[in-house]
This record gives structure tokens, sequence and C-alpha cells, in this order.
């Protein structure tokens, strides 16, 4: 670490610790130093943007942020800060941009990780049990991931699986080896009883990410009798001993409008979410039923919800696909994110299941500058409307060509799936979304698609 990002570290920790002492207070002080020093108004619009939400104590924003100090354990809150704004967010980001001009090739922000195949439930359609359930990564290989990661900037590790929580002791091992570094884990929560939950609090670097479907009917429908009820109590449990926790959501041809609804929201945010974050169903693998894929018009409405909410509700909100406006599109294949699955295939996303290369195998930069992840870093964005984001459910033919080019393969264990077959049953989907995407392209004044 150069001295001037040492600086900048120790600076941006001083300023977490001068807002832990009296937040109301001095959230506007800070507000008032950052427009005497940004005297080019290079960040005008985020002081704009901070200003805003600061001269409106009862608005959403200004009342999640307060929430961190109402709701949230000190320890837990500083080290979140200190990991995801600090680590991550600032002094990675400068190393990532190093990375990608030495490397020449895509370099994450995050990586995505599966410790294993396993898992406690079977849920309809899940794409995760395509790789049979007794592959797993040794904790080595683990923590080989996380140290190499971390030489390239990477300080925000996310783990999926499977069931990730199958692994609790070598994750929280793992939180402990590197206590600069945020973790978070798509989990099911049916595992996280009150003994994890004392080791999230002792280690203070791990976040789970609660899958829920919506209500109980609609959670249970998919993830079988009592999931709903198990995973209230693991809420509960998190939110009694002031953990920070999250929502992962699915929607789908059945649950979209539980899942947007203004009750569903207000459930989760009782329960003590901060965020949520929300994916459509892909139809990935031989158990896939492409009949949940959601109808144009549940992704229209999944798009205005997520934005209304985000005005009204103190709760933050990620929609992996509808938000690729934001997000310049496509962020998998190394340009944000990518996967590592319980084989220890390196993957471009979570959702696309070839490789040309293995982490037992190859570096992270090796797989970075393999033939498909150079594919996606020359080929994105996929497409100038970025509403429609993602090669695989919004424009298969790329998809298609990217894996024919780099001769990559599928890491499907028990059933290997042809890439044209996969894109095949997306691409009504992608033709049906594609005028409604232009539509709300044209409205949000982005000019022609």
């Amino acid at each position: 670490m150069s001295v001037s990002q040492s600086v900048q570290g120790a600076v941006a920790k001083a300023v977490l610790a001068y807002l832990d002492s009296d937040p109301d207070k001095n959230l506007k002080r800070l507000l008032t130093w950052l427009d005497k020093f940004d005297v080019a108004d290079s960040i005008k619009k985020e002081r704009d943007g901070i200003r805003e939400i600061l001269e409106n104590p009862n608005g959403n924003w200004y009342r999640l942020i307060k929430s961190f100090w109402t709701d949230i354990d000190t320890g837990v809150r500083r080290k979140f800060f200190e990991n995801f704004i600090v680590n991550a967010s600032i002094l990675g980001k400068q190393k990532q941009d190093q990375a990608r001009e030495k490397f020449n090739c895509n370099i994450p922000w995050a990586i995505l990780l599966d410790p294993t195949s396993a898992c406690n439930l079977q849920c309809t359609g899940c794409w995760a049990a395509e790789y049979g359930n007794k592959l797993s990564l040794d904790y080595s290989i683990l923590d080989s991931i996380i140290r190499q990661g971390k030489e390239l900037g990477v300080h925000f590790f996310i783990y999926s699986g499977g069931e990730p929580l199958v692994r609790k002791d070598d994750i929280i091992k793992l939180c402990e080896k590197y206590p600069e570094c945020q973790f978070l884990a798509f989990t099911n929560g049916t595992l996280i009883d009150e003994n994890f939950a004392a080791e999230m609090l002792r280690v203070k670097n791990f976040v789970p990410a609660i899958s829920i479907e919506g209500g109980e009917e609609a959670t249970d429908s998919r993830r079988g009798a009592g999931t709903y009820q198990r995973v209230r109590r693991a809420m509960e449990i998190l939110q009694e001993r002031k953990l920070l926790f999250g929502v992962s959501c699915c929607y789908t041809k059945d649950n979209t409008e539980s899942i947007g609804s203004e009750e569903f929201y207000d459930t989760i945010i009782d329960c003590g979410a901060k965020f949520a974050w929300f994916f459509t169903y892909i139809p990935v693998g031989k158990n896939a039923v492409p009949e949940l894929i959601a109808s144009p018009d549940q992704r229209e409405y999944m798009y205005h919800q997520v934005r209304n909410f985000r005005k009204t509700k103190p709760i933050f909100t990620m929609d992996f696909w509808n938000d690729g406006e934001f997000a310049g599109g496509c962020i998998a294949g190394g340009r944000r994110y990518l996967h590592i699955n319980a084989n220890g295939d390196i993957e471009p996303c979570a959702f696309i299941h070839y490789s040309d290369s293995n982490i037992k195998e190859k570096t992270l930069v090796e797989a970075f500058q393999s033939p498909l992840f150079m594919e996606y870093k020359e080929r994105q964005p996929f497409n100038k409307n970025h509403l429609r984001p993602c090669p695989l459910l919004d424009n298969p033919l790329a998809l298609a060509a990217m894996v024919k080019s780099s001769k990559a393969g599928s890491t499907e264990i028990e059933a290997p799936e042809d890439v044209d077959i996969l894109c095949g049953k997306t691409k009504i989907a992608a033709e049906k979304w594609a005028p409604v995407a232009h539509r709300l392209w044209i409205e949000g004044g982005k000019g022609e698609s």
C-alpha cells in the first residue's frame, strides 16, 4: 500500500470515529467540511445527494443511516464501515485499477465463491443442485482465493452454494484470519442459531443475506413446509443481537407480486433487514423450470416498485437485472464480480455455468486473462440499453457466441448443458422484454437504445 493510500485510509477511519461521537451533529459538519474541501466540485453530485438526505431527517435514507447507530452493534457497525467503505470501496478500488492496467484484464470488486454444493433444502428450480451435493472447496483453496483477491485489491467476498453455512466453522475461521475483509453469504437462513449468531458478533465481519420468496405460502411452496417460520426465527435471533443482515429474493412468475408489495417491504424492514437483493429467475440446468421466468409485465412491475420504494422505505435495495443502467450493463466476467463453484471452476457469473479455468490449476489473474473472461471484457456491455444487460436472459446470442469462441465447457457435473439449449430457454423471454426495456429506456431519458 502506498503512503497516499495509507493516509487516505487513516483519514477515512478517523472520519468514521468522528461520526460515532455524535452522528446527528457531525454528519452535517462533515458535509460542510466536504464543501470547503471540494473546491473543484469534483464530487458535487455526491455532496448534493448527501445534503438532500441530511436536510430531511424524516426521510427514508436518513432513517436508514441513523438505524445503523440504533439497531446495529457498535463493533459490527464500525467493522462494516471500515471494511466495506474504506477497504473495499476506497483503498481496494485503487489497487483494482492498478491491476487492470498491469494485467490488461477485468479485475473484480467482489468474488462470489461456493464453499460447498451441499444443501439442507431442495428448492424448486434451484440451479445449484446441478453441481451435485458432494463437492466442496478445501479450506486451503478458500484461503488462497481470498489471499489472491486481496493482492488485487478485493476486500469483499460473498459465499453461495449449496448452502454455505454447511461450512460454518471454516467461514468463521476465514473471518478471523482476514479481519480487514468483509464477508457476506447468500443463505437459506435455516442454519442460523444462537451459537452461530454469537460467533458472528465475535468476528464482526460476516453478514448474511437470507433467501425468502415473499410471504409464508410463497416461501414454503418453493423451499419446503416450515421454511418461512425457520427463516423468521433466524431474523429474530440476528435482530436481538443487533447484527447486520439483509434478504435475498428471487422473483418468479408465481411470487413477483408478493415480493414487490409494500406489505413485504414493511415486513422485512420490521424484521431488521437493512438491505434487499432482488434476482429474477434464470432457468439454468436440467431441473430448470422455464415456466417460472417472470413475464415482461412482472419485470416492469419490479422495476417501478424498487425505484418507488427507494424513495420511501428505509432499506437499501438492489435489483440484479433492472439496475443494469446504474452499473453500465453486465457486471459479470470479472468486471465487478465473478463466481467460483464448489468444484473450483471459475465462471463469469453465478448463472453462467461455463468455464475454461479452474482455481486448482490457475491463479485468479490467469483465469481473468483466459479466453472466456477476455470475451466478456471485449464485448461488455452486451446492449446499449442497460435495462437489457444480461448475455443470457436479455441477449442469449451473446452468451452462445462467447462460449463457443472461447471453447469453454459446461461446469454442471450431473448433466452438462449445451449452450444453445440453455439460450433457447430464454430466447422468447428476451424477445418479449426488448420492447418493454426500450420504452422504459426512452421514458428514462436515456435516448435511443
